[in-house]
């Protein structure tokens, strides 16, 4: 199934009428999704949530087609996190006009897998707002935020798990996604998350894009490309570790968590937070921006090219 605008604009009127606070978001500050998915840790998952949408074929090709990620990495990931913190951390009307500008851009991006690839054919049509394909996008950041949190030793209840799967359903409703498709708990968010992986395979450009954004692309691997790689193969399904050809560091990721879950956890919130996390909290006080978060922003985008090397 595509997701037509009549489908998204359908999704947001229904999302619309849910939200108590517009000046809040779609969540605002008494979710558990500001709070599981609000300060910096959340980037130790950036690697394996996107090798994750890697490795299924049909996001594969539509990247690979169709983006300048390569060329204008910086931009990329500033235009993509720019749309997230605004349906995530922005008032309603942020969200929702993030919603129909990624809808927008998804809507030119369609053509066909161009190899055989696990289960698809070659000539097998994909589409960037194909409804399935949207789904597991958005499973794959829910899944690596609870992941992380995990290793980082926090203990996130059975209660609180499902309370953040029918959170975040609101925001697979900003790109459209049926609820019908969405989990309405964690076991249900686990189940998908078990039967999709053995139906994911890691085409040819794939590996390629996968090599440049962990920095193998070049002569030498930037040192935050080295650690991208690190944490993704140790959070990866094994199988995706050698499909996408990752080196593995397990022994040091798994003892760099033990050692640093507990410094994490006496860190004051308002130290780590994402930046656009602390504009929210300020904005719904009636405090102005923070010149501090604007430069923690910058400096957070530009990591990007220190990642990958260009």
């Amino acid at each position: 199934m595509i997701v037509t605008r009549d489908d998204l604009e359908g999704s947001l009127a229904s999302l619309v009428r849910n939200v108590r606070e517009p000046s809040a978001g779609i969540f605002g500050p008494d979710s558990i999704a500001w709070r599981l998915g609000g300060d910096l840790s959340v980037f130790l998952g950036g690697g394996r949530a996107a090798l994750l949408q890697l490795a299924h074929p049909m996001v594969a090709h539509a990247i690979d087609h169709h983006s300048r990620t390569r060329a204008d990495v910086l931009g990329r990931f500033q235009r993509t996190f720019r749309h997230v913190f605004a349906m995530t951390f922005g008032e309603l009307d942020d969200a929702i006009r993030a919603a129909r500008r990624v809808h927008q851009i998804h809507a030119r991006v369609h053509g066909e897998i161009t190899e055989p690839i696990g289960s698809f054919a070659a000539g097998t049509r994909y589409h960037a707002n194909d409804a399935d394909a949207l789904r597991w996008v958005h499973a794959t950041l829910v899944d690596t935020t609870i992941t992380v949190r995990q290793r980082l030793g926090a203990r996130v209840s059975h209660r609180d798990l499902d309370r953040y799967t029918l959170e975040m359903n609101r925001f697979a409703a900003l790109f459209g996604i049926p609820a019908a498709l969405l989990p309405a708990t964690w076991r249900d968010h686990e189940a998908y998350m078990a039967r999709m992986i053995p139906t994911l395979a890691v085409a040819p450009c794939a590996r390629e894009m996968a090599t440049f954004l962990i920095g193998r692309a070049g002569n030498v691997q930037p040192t935050l490309g080295r650690m991208t790689e690190a944490l993704a193969a140790a959070m990866l399904p094994e199988r995706l570790v050698e499909q996408f050809g990752l080196q593995r560091s397990s022994t040091i990721v798994n003892a760099a968590f033990a050692l640093g879950a507990p410094l994490y956890r006496r860190i004051p919130a308002r130290l780590i937070a994402i930046p656009a996390h602390s504009a929210a909290t300020r904005r719904l006080a009636g405090k102005p921006p923070s010149a501090l978060s604007a430069w923690a922003e910058r400096k957070l985008f530009g990591l990007t090219e220190r990642m990958t090397g260009n």
